[in-house]
């Protein structure tokens, strides 16, 4: 007895379809030629995987804005270390 392997794409489009499009599990379970046992075993898996999603998303979000931030104070440091060897020079 040798058990399919599905990618995770083919998964995630599976789930969609029932519970996006709202197709019947019966009828998206033939049409792939998946049983039912697995599609809702997939659902209940993805379903669960979504918070971590969002989190992932919020993440990246919050690295984007740290990395701005980061750059602006880079060149402002840049601006002062400038500043203060040019006023230095004129001090002498």
């Amino acid at each position: 007895m040798s058990s399919k392997r599905y990618a995770e794409e083919f998964k995630i489009e599976a789930v969609k379809q029932i519970t996006e499009r709202h197709y019947p599990v019966a009828g998206v379970s033939v049409r792939l030629g998946v049983s039912q046992h697995s599609l809702y075993k997939w659902i209940k898996e993805y379903s669960q995987a979504e918070p971590g999603r969002c989190e992932t998303q919020s993440q990246q979000a919050e690295l984007r804005e740290l990395k701005a931030e980061l750059k602006r104070v880079t060149e402002e440091r840049d601006i002062l270390k400038k500043a203060a060897a040019y006023f230095a020079r004129e001090s002498r």
